[in-house]
């Protein structure tokens, strides 16, 4: 049998006051002036009795669903992601809100989350379509971000950093044939040209020459890459990420090149398995759980229609230099 739901009528009948003292008291309305003690007791009365707000409710009489919409890129959910989204979302429900997301599929037939949640804020990993942008706009959602479609700007919170790091560490131990290792997973092609470009430009820069070798590797290909390479006189790999890194170490190994003498390897995102490989891998650290922080401190300025956040330290990237290198 149903329990029936206790409402804010009860509440009132309860404490004997009005329905809308109470309503004042359980739904915060702001310039109110609920004298502190009524206020406690009306509260107090509240949790005795199991009251539970109406969220649908609440949503329509303060025009706030207290829902964050963070929309993802078709991307894997590897330990960096996952990081950031678990710090986000603590940050925001401290803050009284609750993150959802949502990944568009390409040819998705599912409605999107924007149209059924009616959220306070719309965060893209990504710039929007023009025409997702116009949908959101249409359903009344007044923060999105990105703002517009506009291109990808790798360097607004030094995401160059990693790539540029990468390749002027391995110069400066003086390695003159570098290869690049991405992934071979198709939801990152986008990624890991942006990365490679990002550490190949460097490269230019400082001596004129592109990489030796670019591939995407996988389980089944690194070994012949590895080799492959090694046998052109590649001395150090920039890797994608520290799987990548870990499956050209791997390969290495069982080929019994060695690592750091005759191959170099430097990593991305100081994943734990990092610091377990041996030799432990040379990488970026990324602070990914500080960013999920900003994330969450850009909604927040948004809904409470303050200033955004700065860009602290969380958004650096710093070389985590380890047995490879």
């Amino acid at each position: 049998m149903a329990t029936k739901r206790v409402t804010a009528a009860d509440v009132a009948r309860a404490v004997g006051l009005s329905r809308a003292t109470v309503g004042f008291v359980l739904n915060d309305t702001p310039g109110q002036s609920i004298p502190e003690p009524t206020r406690t007791r009306v509260l107090a009365e509240a949790k005795r009795l199991g009251y539970r707000a109406n969220s649908a409710a609440q949503a329509l009489a303060s025009g706030r669903s207290r829902i964050i919409l963070l929309v993802l890129p078709d991307w894997p959910l590897d330990y960096s992601m996952r990081t950031h989204l678990d710090e986000a979302s603590l940050a925001l429900d401290e803050a009284g809100y609750s993150l959802v997301t949502m990944t568009p599929h390409p040819g998705g037939q599912a409605r999107p989350l924007w149209e059924t949640l009616r959220p306070d804020v719309i965060l893209g990993m990504e710039p929007f379509t023009p025409e997702q942008l116009a949908e959101m706009r249409a359903g009344g959602v007044e923060h999105i971000f990105p703002p517009a479609a506009a291109s990808d700007d790798a360097d607004s919170l030094g995401f160059a950093d990693g790539p540029r790091l990468q390749v002027e560490h391995l110069l400066a131990r003086g390695q003159h044939r570098i290869a690049f290792a991405g992934s071979g997973d198709r939801r990152l092609a986008k990624l890991v040209a942006e990365r490679q470009e990002l550490a190949a430009a460097t490269l230019r820069a400082a001596t004129g020459e592109d990489f030796a070798h670019a591939s995407n590797l996988d389980e089944t290909t690194a070994s012949d890459a590895v080799e492959r390479w090694v046998h052109d006189g590649v001395d150090a790999v920039v890797a994608y990420n520290d799987d990548i890194a870990a499956l050209v170490l791997q390969a290495a190994l069982r080929a019994d090149v060695a690592v750091p003498g005759t191959l170099a390897i430097v990593g991305h995102d100081d994943t734990p398995l990092a610091r377990l490989l041996t030799p432990a891998l040379s990488t970026v650290r990324v602070d990914n759980a500080g960013l999920g922080r900003y994330l969450a401190a850009l909604a927040l300025s948004a809904v409470n229609d303050g200033p955004p956040p700065v860009a602290g330290p969380e958004t650096e990237a710093r070389l985590i230099v380890r047995e490879t290198t």
